[in-house]
Formats: C-alpha cells, structure tokens, sequence
C-alpha cells in the first residue's frame, strides 16, 4: 500500500515505557533497552552465517530502526536498504535488471506475479525455525498456499471510514455508499482495483472478475456513485475525515486507525460482503547472492522478542500469535494499544471471509480502461 503510517502520537509515550521497564529490570530485553545501553535479544538459535551483509527491498520507515539495529549487533552482518514508494516501483525496477537484493518486500497480488515471473525463491521451511510462531489463518493465503515464497509482515484492509458525529445511517457495506444521503460526501481511495473491486462485491460478483460483462455492469454502477464522491485520495484519505470536508469514504485501514486516534468519533467498518484485504510480506529473491544472511534476518525479526516492535510502530495487522503474546506479557500498554483497536486486532472471520485481490494479466487493460472512464465524468 502507499500508506504505511506509524501511530506516531503512541510512538514517544510506548518508549518512554520501554525505556522505563528497561530501567527496572526484566526477564527478555528487548531491541529498545539496547537503546539504552542494554543488550539486544539474543538469536534463538543463532544460525552460521558465512555473508558479511544482506540487502533488503522495502518500503521506507517501515522497519523498526532497533530491529536492524539488533541485528547488526548479534550477527555481524551490515544490513543495506534500498527503499520503493509504490509495488509497481518495486516491480518495475527488478524486472529492468536491478541486481544484488537479497530481501525484498511484495504485497499480496505481486508475490503472486512475481512466483509467476520466475523472481522469488522458495523458502525452504526447514531452515525457518519461526514458521510456528504465525496465526494458522496467516499461513495458507490464496496468493502463496502454505507460505511457499514468503512470510506475512502485516495484513490491512480497505473498508469504510465514516464519522459518527455527522453520519446518521451509518454503513455496514459498500453498497450503502450508494445512499443517496452521503451526496458529496465521500472519499474513495484513487486506486481501480480496490473500488472497481469493491463495486463488484456490492453486486455480488468477485472482487477478481474479467468477464466483460460484470465489468460493464460495475462500470454503470460507479458511474452513479460518482455524485456522492468528493476527493479521490490514496495517500492521505484520512486527512479530509478530519478535516471535515468529507464524512466518510474507502480508506486504508491503517489510514483510519489513524483518522481514529486523531478524531475519535471516526470509525472503521468491515463491509458485509467482505472487506478486500492487503498483506506486505518477505520474500528471498531467486538470485540472492547473501541467502544464509537473509534467513538469519527473517528468523531474528520474527522472534516474539523482537516482532513485537512492529506491534508498537505500526497501525497494521500483525501475523504472529507468539509476538502479541510475549506483549501481553512483557509489553502490556503496547498489547492493550493493539487489542482496544478492531483495525490491529482484526478479527479472525474478517481474514477469513475477506477478499484479495489478484493479478489479472493480460485483462489488467481492462480495469485502467474503466477506471479512466469512471474518473472522466
């Protein structure tokens, strides 16, 4: 997704407490009372690794610093990052010939074309001593059965926002948006797969449909929603909630935790027939030239005593049952912060009755031709 947005005004208390627990002492240190003087996690266990570095492809500032940090520290091993703003960036730059990543970091549908393409390795489990440490539900995703080519980072969705302070009949679905009550009122994510996709639901077809005609039918659809629509915005959608210019729209989820932290009577709805759901994962290239580094990497970061840390910097839905329970014991504000939120804490029907969007191929013509149309009214 384009936004990836740490719940900066939690940030500065969460370390304060972090900084404070490391004072007084406990069982497990963590990367944050390194911070301070104190030791990192340890390996559990620490794999031979012969590479002197490792080179990940990620989103910026989407790592916690103190997680690197760390594992420079225990390993030896200097972590170069190179960062994309979109997946199609990312995309775009490997497959015109960048070499030398180790670790890169798809979103759902392009670990799919990537499998397909040829560009991920498969993982081999066996050397993967955190595969138990996942929710079951976060382990068989439609884009990679089993986990075949990649572990989940976190998981989100694009369901509505709508402030109950102004929105009297609020909505359960993507088909209320149509209401005519919400006339000029809404802000909808500039992205074609996740709107058309969610005009599809609303007439029941599936989020990943070619047939032509399906789409023609969406197309008419969106076309007489275009009234209600006052701003399309993917990389800020919640700064109009707040603002006040509109009342309610489709947003990123971690768009509306966000929005809620800031303007509490903003809240975020899981539609009824389904809410179309993201996951940013890692994945080894096919050519990793540093392959022992990496899964000495993905091994450390998913330690319950280091991944934690991505439940206290981002709004996302994390994968790892083992990491929110070691919060719940040794970081308990992070944990509460995480569970008081039905966006982190996802429900695990909402994973399971969600939708994932697809790479469509050669039919990808079709969705920009209808887009265009749509945003051309």
């Amino acid at each position: 997704m384009n936004t990836h947005r740490s719940f900066l005004t939690r940030i500065l208390i969460l370390l304060s407490i972090a900084i404070l627990s490391a004072c007084s002492g406990g069982a497990q240190p963590s990367a944050t009372e390194s911070a301070v003087g104190s030791s990192c996690p340890q390996p559990s266990p620490k794999m031979e690794v012969t590479s002197t570095e490792v080179n990940l492809f990620t989103w910026a500032e989407y790592i916690p610093q103190e997680v690197i940090d760390c594992f420079q520290e225990v390993y030896g091993v200097q972590l170069h990052l190179d960062n994309f703003s979109s997946q199609e960036e990312m995309y775009a730059k490997m497959t015109k010939g960048a070499t030398g990543y180790d670790v890169v970091q798809p979103a759902d549908n392009f670990v799919q074309l990537m499998i397909q393409k040829g560009m991920l390795a498969k993982l081999d489990q066996s050397k993967l001593t955190v595969m138990n440490n996942f929710g079951a539900e976060f382990l068989n995703p439609p884009f990679d059965p089993g986990c075949q080519y990649s572990l989940p980072y976190q998981l989100g969705s694009s369901g509505i926002a709508y402030n109950s302070e102004t929105i009297t009949t609020a909505p359960t679905s993507y088909a209320d948006l149509w209401n005519s009550e919400y006339a000029g009122k809404l802000v909808m994510l500039d992205d074609s797969r996740n709107i058309i996709g969610m005009t599809l639901l609303s007439l029941g077809y599936d989020v990943n449909t070619t047939d032509p005609a399906q789409l023609a039918e969406a197309k008419a659809k969106l076309i007489e929603l275009v009234p209600n629509i006052r701003i399309f915005d993917s990389d800020s959608p919640k700064s109009a909630l707040i603002a006040g210019d509109v009342d309610l729209g489709v947003v990123w989820a971690t768009e509306g935790f966000a929005a809620n932290l800031e303007k509490p009577s903003i809240q975020y709805v899981y539609p009824k027939e389904g809410v179309i759901l993201w996951q940013d994962n890692f994945s080894i290239t096919i050519d990793a030239a540093h392959s022992d580094a990496a899964y000495a990497w993905l091994n450390y970061l998913y330690q319950p005593d280091v991944f934690w840390m991505a439940m206290r910097d981002f709004s996302g839905v994390n994968p790892e049952t083992a990491a929110i329970e070691y919060a719940k014991t040794n970081q308990p504000d992070v944990y509460a912060a995480y569970m008081e939120s039905n966006i982190t804490n996802i429900p695990a029907d909402v994973v399971t009755n969600g939708h994932w969007l697809q790479d469509l191929g050669e039919a990808t013509p079709l969705f920009d031709q209808l887009w265009t149309e749509v945003k051309g009214q």
